[in-house]
């Protein structure tokens, strides 16, 4: 049994914290972001994983930065074997890091080096990307450099959405650090050195992303589409008898366009609509504003006469 420290944040990370407790360590803390406002009442608001340690009645504590004295002592005296890192959200300064026994473990959720960074989910699909992984990390200094301890690599299918991916991931990766924690309790978790090759990065989704732009090819459209699916959401707008109105676009399949269909045009059934390279995407999920999700034919069966893509 490990004497742990736990850091993570969204909803992502609680199953690492679930399992690494029935596995039988001993989680003295966790750590997480501060409650935030939230909701249509702006109300504050405790993590996922603050909610779920303290339901387990384990200490739970939200600094604000880790960079002070006073935050770092605290840390310290936790007399951790190890920490556990699952999307914390603050980055965590070289006392921290060498302060558990064996060190910081970080759970990524990327092939490595290929995805460091914030996004690397969204990123890998919006990239075509048709295989990813999840890795238990070494933390050092630099953003998402350790070495490697464990992976499990995942296949992404080719309409696999980042809500999909994300639930695999996290999942697979609980399990992947127990395996990992039960090999250093023996002594056996060896680290491997990232290769200098293949680096990306992963930046934040910008909120401009968001808007699909169908003088792209089909291939990218419909790879952004699944990558932006469902938070924040990729959109378009439509035109109703008159009326533009953003709609959220939560599941996309690529289709075939009618013989002369330029870029924007809507080139077969429901919504199917013309892309940059002559082929087509068909927005087979969708969302309006202050409304459900439904399919595009659903969503066309309330509409009195034709609709129009705009912006393109």
């Amino acid at each position: 049994m490990l004497r742990l420290v736990f850091m993570g944040t969204p909803q992502f990370s609680v199953p690492t914290l679930s399992e690494l407790i029935a596995a039988g360590h001993d989680v003295v803390a966790v750590y997480s972001q501060p409650p935030r406002p939230a909701g249509r009442g702006m109300a504050e608001t405790k993590s996922p994983v603050q909610r779920f340690a303290e339901a387990s009645g384990i200490p739970v504590f939200t600094p604000v930065s880790l960079k002070g004295e006073e935050a770092q002592a605290a840390f310290r005296a936790h007399e951790a074997d190890a920490a556990i890192v699952v999307a914390y959200g603050l980055l965590l300064p070289k006392a921290v890091l060498d302060a558990p026994k064996h060190g910081c473990f970080n759970l990524h959720a990327s092939l490595l080096p290929r995805w460091r960074g914030a996004a690397p989910i969204q990123r890998a699909i919006m990239a075509g990307d048709t295989e990813t992984a999840v890795m238990v990390m070494k933390m050092d200094v630099g953003l998402d450099t350790g070495p490697v301890c464990l992976a499990e690599r995942v296949a992404i299918g080719p309409d696999t959405t980042a809500g999909e991916l994300h639930d695999t991931l996290s999942l697979t990766g609980a399990q992947l650090m127990v395996r990992a924690m039960a090999a250093l309790e023996r002594g056996s978790l060896g680290e491997t050195a990232q290769p200098g090759d293949g680096v990306t990065y992963a930046a934040k989704i910008d909120k401009a992303e968001a808007r699909l732009d169908f003088t792209r090819p089909a291939q990218e459209v419909h790879d952004r589409v699944r990558g932006l699916s469902p938070h924040p959401g990729a959109w378009c707008e439509i035109e109703f008898g008159g009326k533009a109105e953003r709609v959220k676009v939560l599941r996309s399949s690529l289709a075939q366009a009618a013989a002369g269909a330029a870029a924007g045009m809507i080139a077969g059934p429901g919504l199917t609509i013309a892309c940059g390279d002559g082929r087509a995407v068909r927005l087979v999920t969708v969302q309006r504003a202050g409304k459900g999700a439904m399919s595009d034919e659903a969503m066309l069966r309330g509409i009195a006469g034709g609709v129009t893509i705009k912006g393109t």
